[in-house]
């Protein structure tokens, strides 16, 4: 064959896409309009089954990459819609994100449907957030308590508190909450709602109530009064104090999970897969090294795991059993469609793409 009739036949007829002409989601188009001092732009290829790419915070160890599934989107926006209910957030409200990666922990398809109009700050300083409020009509404001507490207290050093807007919605989240916030707050008639979640599994309680039904309480390896909190069958490596008063979260007492509470817990639970729905051992085992790498949590599956099951039956054990003398080790059962919900949807994920085959003729390994 003629050279040339080949590169006709590579550049024109073959239907494998070249650099130019993949498809690019920016940082824009996942709705981050906003810069941040601890971070470069770097592109990469995100396969098609993630709907995108986010990052663990890091405050305290290196940051993870966290891949989103298209199957996780909807309860997402279910917990957004939850989440603008329980405070009060009204209709196409223009939202203001104090740490540009706080976006991620909703999918911007969420917040299309809440109506929000999204505004970033200049730069991340204090200084910038100041600008922000009193450049634009701000109905809410989500971000670091302690950051949003130095800056209000800045605003009153450089004479700007009385420009300082109104009856703000102030959700406060990434670190526990500045109980001091709340007071200095109050002066400028702002509603406080202290907001958990993590980027690998989104938001999950606001002002101690839960966002999503598929949110467990268990005992926690560190035992007293804390639970740790389960998210559809996986642990979040955090435990929390639940009130059993009436007194409850300070900024709802209706809500119960004292999220300002928060300690990482130590032992941290694998979770073992007893029963699955999956016909395939080696599906299931996929989904176990799927969850390890999106999301950073152990799952295994034991050799006498029930395949074909009705439901899905998920077991927690502590890595380590001898951190506490005291504590008598056990083992811990989630199941039931609801609560493996989210582990479920993971399920659903790897099943998508076994059933879709690959269009790149080079990624199909064959001998």
């Amino acid at each position: 064959m003629d050279i040339k009739n080949l590169k006709v036949m590579v550049e024109e007829f073959n239907t494998a896409p070249t650099i130019e002409s993949m498809p690019k989601r920016s940082l824009i188009d996942k709705g981050i309009n906003g810069p941040t001092a601890a971070h470069v732009i770097e592109e990469v290829h995100t396969p098609l089954n993630l709907a995108y790419l986010t990052f663990t915070t890091g405050s305290t160890a290196f940051q993870n990459i966290v891949g989103v599934t298209v199957n996780e989107i909807d309860d997402r926006i279910k917990a957004t819609q939850n989440l603008f209910e329980l405070t009060n957030i009204p209709d196409n409200a223009k939202i203001l994100f104090t740490y540009a990666p706080l976006v991620n922990l909703f999918p911007i398809v969420a917040l299309e449907v809440m109506g929000t109009d999204n505004i970033f700050m200049h730069n991340s300083s204090r200084d910038a957030f100041l600008l922000a409020l009193l450049e634009n009509d701000i109905d809410v404001v989500i971000g670091e308590s302690s950051f949003i507490r130095a800056a209000l207290i800045d605003a009153k050093r450089m004479s700007y508190s009385s420009s300082i807007p109104r009856d703000i919605i102030l959700l406060v989240a990434g670190t526990p909450l500045d109980d001091q916030l709340i007071s200095e707050c109050s002066s400028y008639g702002w509603q406080v709602h202290d907001l958990y979640g993590c980027q690998e599994f989104g938001w999950l309680v606001v002002d101690g109530i839960p966002l999503r039904d598929d949110i467990s309480l268990v005992t926690s390896p560190l035992g007293g009064e804390y639970k740790e909190l389960i998210v559809g069958g996986l642990p979040t490596a955090d435990s929390f104090i639940v009130s059993e008063t009436e007194i409850g979260h300070i900024c709802n007492s209706r809500g119960k999970i004292i999220t300002y509470r928060r300690k990482r817990t130590h032992p941290e639970y694998e979770v073992y897969v007893k029963e699955t729905t999956l016909s395939s051992v080696d599906s299931i085992d996929r989904v176990a090294r799927t969850i390890l790498r999106i999301k950073s949590r152990i799952v295994k599956i034991p050799q006498d795991v029930k395949t074909s099951a009705p439901e899905t039956v998920l077991e927690l054990r502590p890595q380590t059993l001898e951190v506490r003398a005291d504590l008598t080790p056990t083992y811990l059962k989630i199941s039931g469609a609801q609560k493996t919900k989210l582990f479920d949807d993971l399920q659903l994920a790897q099943l998508d793409l076994q059933q879709n085959s690959k269009t790149d003729s080079t990624w199909i390994k064959r001998r």
